[in-house]
């Protein structure tokens, strides 16, 4: 690590930031102000209380209140939640499997394992971290969040007289991994700046035991249990790098060995399975190659190429079963799977439509002969399908219900590309109702950052809007990983601008198309998004006619200035470092906060979240009170700062759907 990664210092200059107030947390001023702001944007809401309440009762209406989850298989025992009408969260459920492919819940065996609800009667915020149940299924270990700064708590419980205690591990980030001795267990605690940095074996009968110290500050701890069981596994990852270390799960005090020692550059992630560490890696292509090797083995001298890198698609992900693996690609903005059966051809996954989302979801054991697929589109609700490893055949398990009257033939589902200033094809996902015609509103939703690709999902809820006319579109813009790991590096760094002209191309795409126009296109995006969502406004705010920013990371000049806050360094691989003068001119160039000028802007409706340690709540207070004080329109302007949440919003559903309404209002009235 450099000297200026260990010892880095604030850069923002004293004075040039009129609202910089806003950034002392508890200070009663603040939150006076932040409360006002909230207070402004309930009466702006509250001749719309019909509306939104409305919107509540219909969304509410399309979701079964009371449902039983699809239950998972686990030796002797079957595991499930439930969900009740009234209820926030759900009840976590166990009962003994009948037969050994049944999946039907025994009422008489059944035993509830942990409430939710029960838990949250003191608490304005509560989020669970991990459910981890262990091996010999006699332990349950979970952990709590109760802030929504993603600081837990770490319990766990005994299934056979529900003897309860609380592991002694202060900061935790809330992962919990079990030895195969069925008293260990490994966690990972954050340092000061929030970061996963330190794991740590734990034992009821012990002081917790420091296993490993991640002490490179763009470096990022997770630990989990391999596909085969038989190790643990370490992940250290920075942007563009990663190190994978592991010991056997049956000797938990065993040292940790190494796969392949860190190089800048080389990402790799690993599984085990029967023929020994499954690994993914690009160090022969960007697009990753597929490697073998061996427990014991030390460095990348000793991997056996398995699948070599394919230039025209990018492999995502390898699922590991014991008589198949399942190879996760990415073409042409769409997901395939290729599954790689013991002694028999690999063949593709055939899915049904033509934009979709699709990946393996976790639920079957690891000795057994299929595995689940989470499959869904725009019109399509969600469904899990069981997949034969040896054939191929697939089978609908459950699909998610849609109270009401709902019938997928009524939309329209599309694949659109819109054309970047150099030439670039940039996909859009677009659904309509069959009977839309003309220009209309349209919702554009983009993200664009950190290699995450928004796969087209179907959404209870956005059937509020079509069914009132609107079309809803994702801008799949570079940054994400839509295209490929290609697309992903020409939208980050010094190619960061690409972001924000594919979306505005996009943009002008649909309204050339004839599916909307400024006055009546609203975009949106959070996080990451949120920075999307003001840069293109600062840009072209005529195209616009309303935007939604929730939590947006809106002052990234500051923050990526400021190494004190949380999980800023780390920010510096996706962003760039700003004490390097050109990479400060880029982002100064396009954050939103510092672009603010006096023309007239959209109408806006932002979210912040008071315990958010990934976008500080003071990001969106700071750049709305800019706005307020420099745009020369009078527009709709809210603030909505969540006092008891973090990044992710508000924890209970019946609360989430609320907050939606509460959007689709401002959305429908402006």
């Amino acid at each position: 690590m450099s000297p200026e990664h260990n010892q880095p210092t604030a850069r923002r200059e004293p004075g040039t930031d009129p609202y910089h107030w806003l950034e002392q947390r508890d200070s009663p001023d603040v939150i006076s102000y932040l409360q006002a702001e909230n207070s402004h944007t309930d009466h702006w809401m509250a001749p719309h209380e019909a509306l939104r309440e409305q919107l509540f009762q219909e969304i509410r209406g399309r979701i079964r209140e009371t449902d039983l989850g699809l239950p998972s298989p686990k030796g002797d025992w079957l595991y499930y939640q439930r969900t009740e009408a009234g209820a926030e969260y759900p009840r976590y459920y166990r009962c003994r499997r009948q037969t050994a492919t049944s999946l039907d819940i025994d009422i008489q065996t059944e035993q509830l394992l942990l409430d939710l609800n029960q838990l949250a009667n003191d608490e304005d915020f509560l989020e669970l971290g991990d459910f981890s149940v262990s091996p010999d299924q006699n332990w349950l270990a979970y952990s709590l969040d109760t802030q929504g700064n993603e600081v837990y708590r770490l319990f766990v419980r005994s299934l056979v007289d529900g003897e309860e205690y609380e592991l002694p591990l202060a900061d935790a980030s809330g992962s919990l991994c079990w030895a195969n001795d069925n008293q260990t267990l490994f966690a990972i605690s954050l340092d000061d700046s929030s970061r996963p940095a330190h794991l740590w074996r734990l034992r009821r009968d012990q002081e917790p035991t420091k296993v490993f110290d991640e002490s490179d500050a763009l470096f990022y701890l997770s630990v989990y249990r391999s596909s085969s069981d038989r190790y643990i596994c370490l992940s250290s990852n920075s942007k563009n790098t990663s190190e994978r270390h592991y010991l056997p799960a049956d000797e938990p005090t065993a040292e940790l060995r190494c796969l392949a020692p860190r190089r800048s550059g080389h990402e790799y992630d690993a599984d085990h399975g029967e023929q020994g560490f499954i690994i993914r890696s690009n160090r022969a292509g960007e697009n990753f190659a597929l490697f073998l090797c061996q427990p014991g083995s030390f460095g990348e001298q000793d991997w056996q190429v398995l699948r070599s890198a394919d230039p025209g698609r990018t492999l995502e992900d390898v699922d590991v079963q014991r008589s198949a693996l399942i190879l996760q690609y990415r073409n042409a903005g769409l997901t395939q799977l290729e599954v790689l059966p013991d002694g028999a051809d690999a063949y593709q996954v055939q899915m049904p439509d033509a934009v979709y989302s699709l990946h393996v979801q976790s639920g079957e054991e690891y000795h057994s002969p299929q595995v689940r697929l989470r499959y869904e589109s725009l019109n399509r609700p969600a469904e899990v399908r069981a997949l034969t490893l040896a054939t191929g055949e697939q089978h609908v398990l459950k699909q998610t219900p849609v109270e009401g009257h709902f019938a997928p033939e009524e939309y329209r589902v599309q694949r659109l590309w819109a054309i970047a200033g150099d030439g670039a094809r940039v996909p859009i996902s677009l659904i309509e109702r069959h009977d839309t015609s003309g220009p209309g509103p349209l919702y554009l939703y983009g993200y664009g950052a950190y290699g995450a690709s928004m796969d087209p999902w179907f959404s209870h809820a956005r059937l509020s809007l079509l069914e009132r006319g609107w079309r809803f579109a994702i801008a799949h813009v570079r940054g994400g990983a839509e295209m490929g790991e290609h697309w992903y590096q020409q939208g980050k760094l010094e190619h960061k601008d690409n972001t924000f002209s594919d979306f505005i191309h996009c943009a002008e795409h649909l309204i050339q198309q004839g599916k909307t126009d400024p006055s009546q296109l609203v975009i949106t995006g959070g996080s990451a998004g949120g920075l999307l969502i003001g840069n293109v406004i600062n840009q072209r705010p005529e195209l616009f006619h309303a935007a939604v920013a929730d939590v947006p990371f809106v002052d990234v000049w500051n923050t990526m200035n400021n190494p004190e806050l949380p999980l800023t360094i780390g920010e510096y691989e996706e962003w760039g470092d700003p004490n390097e003068p050109e990479v400060a001119e880029r982002i100064k160039g396009y954050a939103p906060y510092e672009n603010v000028r006096a023309q007239a802007y959209p109408a806006l409706f932002v979210t912040a979240g008071y315990h958010d340690v990934r976008v500080q709540y003071w990001e969106a207070a700071k750049w709305v009170a800019r706005l307020r004080a420099t745009r020369t329109n009078f527009e709709p302007l809210l603030l909505r700062t969540q006092m008891s949440a973090g990044h992710g919003g508000a924890s209970g559903r019946y609360q989430a759907m609320r907050d939606i309404a509460e959007e689709y209002t401002f959305l429908l009235t402006v």
